[in-house]
């Protein structure tokens, strides 16, 4: 170790953990259980200790659970895996996003299910079946699990053990504390520097062990725009983030200077349609819809977007690539439709599941959800509500300030999309139609998704229309890690005393996902490279 510095304030543990998201408080936790010493360095406030797992929904890609069973699901962990490896394209030479892939359907039953619930945790009864695949085959059977809670319980219960542990002394929690780099001795991880941003002091923290528990890079705009795929149109000049802009990819940069491995930065998991949060926590901050089904989707000429993968619940990637290359687009659908199909990702919009509400989470899903659109249309602009055609297009090209979309041809392009609906002869081959069909054959999305119900018939009315921008979220790549969660050198070799977790890692490997993810295996992820990491440390001899 360096000779103490006065200038810095220094720390020092066993184990020094730099980020205070969920990877991290787990891979803390159970280093604390297991008798180290631990320094946790999270750059947010306290109040945001938790990092983007307060405001997630709380869904898990799981195989063999009780609540598939209950549901008549057969799967399986082969099947899992299966399907994993097909829907994204992982491929033979990618070993390590692969051993994940492999360990995350083997282990996650144990690792990760039956974990949650020793925690006095609980899932939703309904299994829901996303991403089913569209030009490519996904879920092959239904296995996306929420917590009941959302992820907003399950951190707020792990930072509850983690701060009244037995071993609590061990622990030295630092909020508001920026790492801005990894340090390095004779080659090893010896801990890290930054600044205390309440006081500007920098600090420096030393440890045996490091674990990079950071989140991705897609906090940062102009990292999102570097990494950006290049066989992807280019990203519009504007779209939201709905990640955490602390993780902006310092500490990426500072192990790769180091010599550490970066792979996959350009695979990422979007969105292809939201609003700005009408109560913005920084700049840009963008709130993800779950686009209803039955919407009517267009481009900003008012023009339908065909591809079939324009149906929630089949390929997301698929998606946000007809999306990505228009300014914004435009979601046209009626209260009937919007009241039943709308949700918004996260904790915060979905207030039942938080408070464990189920008879009011049950009204909702049967009678629509009007509280959530009464929300939205007094709170954010992109939101409009008409009479008829005429009203609705003119509220759209004032809020765009381009006339850009006519009257007549708004309702010809909704007419035409009403009838494949109504006309028993298109419904199988129409894209849009055909898929909603489908969707409804799974007793889960049966209750979320009108029954072939059309925009035009004014029984329904009022007309909504919503203003969609692409939205920015997740890093599905990272620091390359083994399967003990070490760090590799870009020479596939250990670097010695340093460890990856989470969203850091490309949730595990540097990609495990591969182009796309099977949803829920972000969270879940998360819980599964923080429990290996902190076995593999708790192993070494001392």
């Amino acid at each position: 170790m360096p000779e103490p510095d006065p200038q810095f304030t220094e720390y020092q543990a066993d184990n020094l953990v730099i980020g205070g998201g969920i990877a991290g408080i787990i891979t803390a936790l159970e280093l604390l259980e297991g008798g180290q010493s631990v320094v946790l360095i999270d750059a947010d406030t306290p109040e945001r200790f938790g990092g983007l797992a307060i405001w997630a929904f709380g869904g898990m890609a799981l195989a063999e659970t009780r609540e598939q069973k209950r549901m008549g699901v057969t799967d399986s962990a082969d099947l899992l895996l299966e399907d994993w490896i097909r829907f994204g394209e992982l491929e033979d030479h990618d070993d390590w996003p692969l051993a994940w892939a492999r360990s995350y359907a083997e282990e996650s039953r144990v690792l990760i299910y039956d974990w949650i619930t020793e925690l006095g945790l609980k899932f939703m009864p309904a299994v829901n079946w996303v991403e089913r695949g569209d030009s490519l085959k996904g879920n092959s059977v239904p296995r996306y699990h929420i917590l009941w809670g959302t992820g907003r319980e399950l951190v707020q219960t792990l930072i509850a053990k983690l701060l009244h542990h037995a071993n609590a002394s061990n622990l030295t929690v630092l909020h508001s504390h920026r790492a801005i780099g990894v340090d390095f001795v004779e080659g090893a991880a010896a801990g890290c520097h930054g600044v205390d941003e309440n006081t500007s002091q920098p600090f420096r923290a030393r440890a045996k062990n490091t674990i990079v528990a950071t989140g991705g890079i897609n906090g940062s705009v102009e990292k999102v725009r570097e990494n950006w795929p290049q066989d992807w149109h280019p990203l519009p000049d504007f779209f939201l983030n709905g990640a955490n802009p602390l993780s902006d990819g310092a500490i990426h940069e500072s192990v790769a200077n180091s010599g550490g491995a970066l792979t996959h930065l350009e695979k990422m998991w979007n969105y292809a349609g939201g609003v700005p949060h009408p109560q913005a926590h920084f700049e840009g901050h963008g709130l993800a819809l779950v686009p209803p089904k039955t919407c009517l989707w267009l481009d900003p000429d008012g023009a339908q977007l065909t591809h079939s993968a324009m149906v929630n619940g089949f390929d997301t990637n698929e998606m946000c690539q007809q999306v990505v290359e228009y300014p914004y687009t435009w979601m046209v659908l009626n209260r009937k439709i919007i009241k039943k199909e709308l949700a918004i990702s996260g904790a915060e919009h979905n207030p039942r599941v938080v408070n464990h509400q189920l008879i009011r989470f049950l009204i909702g899903t049967l009678f629509g959800n009007n509280w959530l659109i009464d929300k939205m249309l007094d709170e954010s602009p992109d939101f409009i509500s008409a009479d008829n055609w005429e009203e609705l297009t003119g509220k759209m090209n004032s809020l765009s300030g381009e006339n850009r979309i006519e009257a007549a041809t708004l309702k010809a392009v909704a007419a035409d999309y009403d009838g494949a609906m109504t006309d028993p002869a298109r419904r199988a081959s129409h894209p849009q139609v055909s898929r909603i069909m489908k969707a409804r054959e799974w007793r889960t999305d049966k209750l979320r998704t009108c029954n072939l119900q059309p925009i035009g018939d004014e029984k329904a009315w009022p007309l909504i229309a919503i203003r969609l921008y692409f939205v920015s979220r997740k890093s599905m790549g990272g620091l390359q890690t083994d399967l003990q969660c070490r760090v590799l050198n870009q020479s596939g070799e250990p670097m010695p005393n340093l460890y990856a977790v989470g969203e850091a890692a490309g949730f595990g490997g540097g990609g495990a996902s591969g182009k796309r993810s099977l949803e829920g295996t972000f969270l879940s992820g998360c819980i599964l490279t923080a429990r290996k990491a902190a076995t593999a440390i708790l192993d070494i001899p001392s």
